[in-house]
């Protein structure tokens, strides 16, 4: 609605414009408890909190899965064509942690899936698993590199030092 002023380039609109006079927010049909909680009064977040070109945008799990794409790519890039159609994958924690935990037995950092008739091999990493072996990213990233290259080299039917001239086991 336009003001009684002659500047005609203010304006007063409402906050929500589903609101019609008369209607308090606390009963109207159209918005939900959680909208009239969270934006109260048309104060809500006007933006993103961290800005994408700060250090705590990204989430511990979507570094992770660059570590592993970034080990990956260096081994397609030296071996080329051997590794086309295979998965990288990474899940949380493995399946059956807790009968793992129940035998003693130490939880897998990673596997292979041989390929099957409806998908190639998926090398899968288990972030969780991976991570509690680290103290350091520096380290994270070389432990992320080595058990892609053990899982690729299983693979292949390699040894892992033949695979990636500069793997060394860390664990």
């Amino acid at each position: 609605m336009q003001s009684s002023n002659h500047d005609s380039a203010f304006t007063v609109r409402l906050a929500d414009p589903d609101v019609r006079k008369g209607e308090t927010g606390m009963g109207s049909p159209g918005r939900g408890f959680a909208m009239r909680r969270r934006n109260r009064h048309g104060r809500g977040l006007r933006g993103e909190l961290i800005l994408p070109t700060h250090p705590g945008y990204r989430t511990r799990s979507d570094r992770f899965d660059d570590m592993v794409l970034d080990s990956a790519q260096r081994l397609h890039d030296i071996w080329g064509k051997t590794l086309d159609g295979v998965r990288f994958a990474v899940d949380e924690i493995p399946p059956q942690l807790e009968q793992l935990v129940a035998d003693a037995a130490p939880p897998p950092m990673g596997a292979y899936t041989p390929a099957t008739a409806e998908e190639g091999p998926v090398i899968t990493l288990y972030r969780r698993v991976v991570e509690q072996g680290c103290a350091t990213r520096e380290e994270l990233q070389d432990l992320v590199h080595d058990v892609v290259v053990e899982h690729t080299a299983e693979m292949l039917g390699v040894a892992p030092e033949t695979l990636d001239p500069v793997y060394r086991r860390r664990y």
